[in-house]
């Protein structure tokens, strides 16, 4: 192609993943949907007949320009509501009762197979993704993440389970300095304090599970009042 501004040429692959490649674009595509889909890279070497080295390159290079891909479109959102989720993988030796779940419990805690998420339930559009243990820092990451992604002065409604380390994050990300009132006319002010904002609305869905069933559902509002929560 031509450059209309400098008239030089280039490929018509640059600033892909098929640039500089001599495969077809045909069968990078259709390694990456083969991963995508779930199979391993080993698996898809052998089936498409090319190196597992080969496969990983691939995967590597398409998960960055998705990354910028996304970063690029993803950005200014106005959200109304933020449903923040975190998903831990089952093992199948609890299924097979070859462990007990106390130890798979110990087996999760060690190993960061917890999967945090971040939806927008109105347009179902995934906010965020974050893999890692289930802790503080993990729920300010993806609080960080919704911030940097939500349009000025967007104050969705958030809506968790009862995971206590959420309200810490979102407030974190969500809140602002209030100066609190002079109790006394002499001596020091006191200290600016950290408060939620006051259009920031918080609610939490806490499960009962018994037998791994669910025998009970409440609803809190931790931020806000119940009227404006159900407004939205």
């Amino acid at each position: 192609m031509q450059c209309v501004s400098c008239q030089g040429y280039f490929s018509e692959t640059l600033g892909t993943i098929f640039h500089g490649k001599r495969a077809s674009m045909e069968l990078i595509v259709r390694v990456i949907a083969c991963l995508a889909e779930g199979l391993g890279i080993r698996g898809t070497a052998r089936v498409f007949e090319i190196d597992p080295n080969t496969v990983l390159s691939w995967l590597v290079e398409a998960a960055e320009h998705l990354h910028a891909f996304s970063a690029y479109f993803l950005h200014e959102l106005y959200l109304t509501q933020v449903q923040l989720d975190e998903l831990y993988a089952v093992l199948s030796a609890v299924r097979d009762s070859d462990v007990s779940a106390a130890e798979a419990i110990e087996r999760l805690s060690r190993s960061p197979h917890w999967v945090w998420t971040a939806i927008d339930p109105e347009t179902k559009l995934l906010l965020s993704i974050q893999v890692g243990d289930r802790t503080l820092a993990m729920a300010q990451a993806i609080l960080h993440q919704i911030a940097q992604l939500a349009a000025p002065g967007c104050m969705p409604l958030f809506l968790s389970d009862g995971y206590a380390h959420y309200l810490t994050a979102i407030v974190t990300h969500f809140g602002h300095w209030v100066q609190p009132p002079r109790r006394q006319a002499r001596g020091a002010a006191s200290k600016p304090r950290w408060r939620p904002l006051p259009e920031l609305l918080y609610a939490q869905v806490v499960k009962t599970l018994r037998r791994r069933r669910l025998v009970a559902v409440k609803h809190r509002v931790v931020l806000g009042t119940k009227t404006a929560v159900d407004q939205v």
